[in-house]
């Protein structure tokens, strides 16, 4: 039996009333710190038996250097299908100033719609899915995501629903909190 760990990176440095899917903004340097030393804490008995990506964002490279620098052994790769969702244009806006028009118009077709001309729930699920896909084919026993909210809830809909898109009243999965991670067996 594999486990993923979708490990979701500390607070970031922005007003949490602002839009910041792919916006590439840092975390708090001591939430990323104590982040890293209760992961260590949880992974330091799987040595030589896991596997850990990152999402490029500094906000995840932040925690996988912290991580690296308390286990040496503990070196993980970027990939790119570990980012937040792109909401385009909406990226450092105020939810609020978005508009409830815009808003509107992606709940009606959550999975479809591009919010901001960004990216769509379902592209963002088809590159979850694919990096997913690897992680199932892996040798390793452990896999280790520090990423984002958006992949932790697509990666428990593409196991509990496989590749059926969501409509906006199913999407209430949740996410770990900042700096904290889910545990997820995989068959």
């Amino acid at each position: 039996m594999k486990t993923l760990w979708l490990v979701r990176h500390a607070r970031p440095l922005i007003d949490t009333e602002r839009c910041y899917g792919r916006l590439d903004i840092a975390a708090d340097a001591e939430a990323t710190r104590q982040a890293a030393q209760t992961l260590q804490q949880s992974l330091q008995h799987l040595h030589g038996r896991l596997q850990i990506r990152h999402s490029p964002l500094q906000r995840c490279r932040q925690l996988a250097l912290d991580l690296q620098v308390l286990e040496p052994d503990f070196v993980s790769t970027p990939d790119g299908r570990l980012l937040e969702m792109d909401f385009g244009h909406w990226e450092g806006l105020r939810w609020n100033d978005i508009g409830e028009a815009a808003i509107g118009a992606w709940a009606q077709d959550l999975a479809r719609h591009a919010p901001g001309e960004g990216e769509s729930l379902a592209q963002m699920l088809q590159r979850v899915h694919e990096a997913l896909q690897d992680a199932l084919s892996s040798n390793s026993e452990h896999m280790v995501w520090i990423c984002h909210a958006g992949v932790a809830r697509c990666v428990q809909w593409l196991l509990q629903h496989g590749r059926r898109l969501p409509q906006s009243h199913e999407w209430t999965l949740p996410a770990p909190a900042y700096g904290q991670w889910l545990q997820l067996e995989l068959n």
